[in-house]
């Protein structure tokens, strides 16, 4: 049995080349799953393009609230950032991860529990070690997380981070309190998915956003936030793009597998000084606007922007790159199985969390 499963650890760390969002496919295949590119369902909107980035600095806003979303890696990023500053984080928006703390720092049980179901995931573990935690002082506390609002997506055709994952995610919030809202019914691939994605809904493959015909984002901020206007159709803010390394520990991004630049999308409203929302976006592994297929398609892409226009949000969109040290990060995944030694990743300590909470203190949150 062991031999088994050691085989099967093999097989699925070489196809998915240190985890994350996935290989990249041969041309005309979804990532892993070996099915067809299927078809868009719906056109959707046309959306609007992101601004050029304006060379600068984070600057200080009036903040009503902080919270997170991502996609796989970014998703359990951001369930990290949630858990562990639950007094700064008032919910999340995830698509396709697992619960938090389910790696256990250890690369085999992220790929074989929390990406695949070879491993099972003890829901209640985790619960425990979250509490355990709290009471350490290594996270905030437990309490903070009942009642906030958490959103998870999931799509069928996802063969990369299996159903099961993201049902221990939702088990996980919902038994600390938290209000969850759950769509597992998407034909989506492993994907980000959004309305002006420009992959087809099923696909498994760059640049992981897919467009199945809904609006998740409306969806998503609706449960984040009670309510929210239409997304607008010109975007009139400015894309700020600055410096990581002046918010990461030791003072270099690169040190802890992440970009050079970062970038923050501020809506002219918020600049003007109203009240705003901050949403903290995380991309997936091979998502990272160093990667050169990708670029700036995340920020672009998201459907993000068009909201934080019309509802008071300003979008910090931090950004991890691939490392080459050993034991690194080849594909831009965020930490969250505890490479480059740092064995601290999901708790308040955790270099890439310190990081991108300096960030949202210097936005005001």
């Amino acid at each position: 049995m062991r031999s088994a499963l050691r085989r099967a650890a093999a097989t699925l760390a070489a196809a998915l080349t240190l985890t994350g969002l996935g290989a990249v496919p041969a041309p005309g295949l979804d990532a892993l799953s070996g099915t067809g590119l299927g078809t868009v369902i719906g056109a959707g909107p046309a959306g609007a393009a992101v601004p050029p980035p304006t060379p600068g600095s984070l600057t200080r806003h009036t903040i009503s609230g902080v919270y997170a979303a991502g996609v796989s890696s970014g998703g359990y990023m951001a369930t990290q950032l949630h858990v562990a500053y639950s007094g700064t984080f008032r919910g999340a928006g995830i698509f396709t991860a697992g619960p938090y703390g389910c790696a256990q720092g250890n690369l085999t049980t992220a790929q074989l529990a929390c990406m695949n179901n070879l491993y099972p995931i003890n829901v209640a573990g985790l619960e425990q070690t979250t509490r355990t935690r709290a009471q350490q002082g290594l996270i905030d506390p437990v309490a903070n997380l009942g009642g906030d609002k958490v959103w998870i997506y999931h799509g069928r055709g996802d063969a990369t981070v299996k159903e099961s994952v993201n049902d221990a995610l939702a088990a996980y919030y919902g038994d600390l309190g938290s209000s969850v809202s759950y769509n597992k019914t998407s034909q989506a691939g492993h994907a980000w998915v959004s309305p002006i994605g420009p992959n087809p809904c099923n696909a498994s493959y760059t640049p992981y956003i897919n467009n199945c015909g809904d609006d998740p984002q409306r969806s998503m901020l609706t449960h984040l936030f009670g309510s929210v206007a239409g997304p607008a159709s010109a975007l009139n803010g400015r894309l700020v793009q600055f410096g990581q390394s002046a918010y990461a520990p030791g003072g270099s991004a690169s040190s802890i597998s992440m970009g050079a630049n970062g970038f923050a999308y501020v809506p002219a409203s918020c600049a003007a000084g109203t009240s705003c929302k901050l949403m903290v976006a995380l991309h997936g592994c091979l998502q990272g606007f160093e990667n050169g297929a990708i670029g700036n398609k995340f920020m672009d892409k998201a459907y993000l922007n068009e909201y934080a226009d019309t509802n008071a949000m300003i979008v910090l969109y931090p950004q991890a790159t691939a490392s080459s040290w050993t034991g690194g990060n080849p594909n831009g995944c965020w930490n969250w199985w505890g490479y480059g030694g740092d064995t601290s990743y999901d708790v308040k300590a955790g270099r890439q969390m310190q990081a991108i909470v300096a960030m949202v203190r210097a936005l005001g949150g």
